[in-house]
């Protein structure tokens, strides 16, 4: 029996803070379609869904054609804001972590997120992230989350068995995510999902220096 264990980090909310460029994004797309913006509470609360299914659910009665150019005019505006600006920053002890985690040889590291791969390829190149990473899920390829499929591949990818894998993320949609992949999960306070939208995670920590310890306390339940 493989003694691996997996760790499968979601990136928006809990790896790097891309708040100012999704909210920026998400007023030009809705501006280029002279739709009245959504808050910014209402925008937060989507992050880690697919782009399609996030503005369905932000405007349910839009017409799909509707849906389909906001998507469009967000991922233009996105990438437009990205390259005028510096790369969305990483949360304090991020990197430090990651480097101590993947000191430990028994332990391996992937990433499950809502970003397309051109998205996800910018932030791991931006920060020099790749090495840490041995699978990378990305919306491109599987239903939105809270469907469990990235989780599962993840899973086959390594060979690692889900009680030996945890889930962590900002959202409930990553808590949702993980649990229907039978994994446990780690909830982050750092992110954009109120502490009592996480209460449904194994634990939840509030900073990035907490996480080797919570790993140890939820592998041992």
């Amino acid at each position: 029996m493989s003694d691996l264990r997996l760790v499968i980090f979601d990136v928006d909310g809990t790896l790097i803070d891309s708040q100012a460029h999704i909210k920026g994004a998400m007023a030009a797309a809705f501006l280029a379609e002279s739709l009245p913006g959504p808050t910014d509470e209402a925008v937060l609360g989507i992050v880690g869904l697919s782009l399609p299914v996030a503005i369905a659910q932000l405007v349910p009665e839009l017409e799909p054609a509707l849906t389909d150019r906001l998507v469009t005019a967000y991922k233009e505006a996105f990438h437009s804001l990205r390259a005028a600006d510096f790369p969305s920053p990483l949360y304090p002890g991020a990197l430090e972590v990651l480097e101590g985690l993947a000191a430990q040889e028994n332990l391996l590291m992937g990433v499950a997120t809502g970003k397309s791969r051109r998205g996800l390829d910018h932030v791991l190149e931006a920060h020099g992230l790749r090495r840490f990473f041995v699978t990378e899920q990305v919306a491109d390829h599987h239903p939105s989350k809270p469907h469990p499929s990235m989780v599962q591949a993840a899973l086959a990818e390594t060979g690692v068995a889900p009680e030996d894998a945890v889930m962590i993320g900002d959202t409930s949609f990553d808590i949702d995510m993980g649990q229907a992949a039978g994994v446990r999960t780690v909830g982050v306070g750092w992110g954009y999902h109120g502490a009592d939208r996480l209460e449904r995670a194994d634990i939840v920590i509030d900073a990035f220096s907490a996480l080797p310890a919570a790993l140890e306390t939820v592998w041992k339940r």
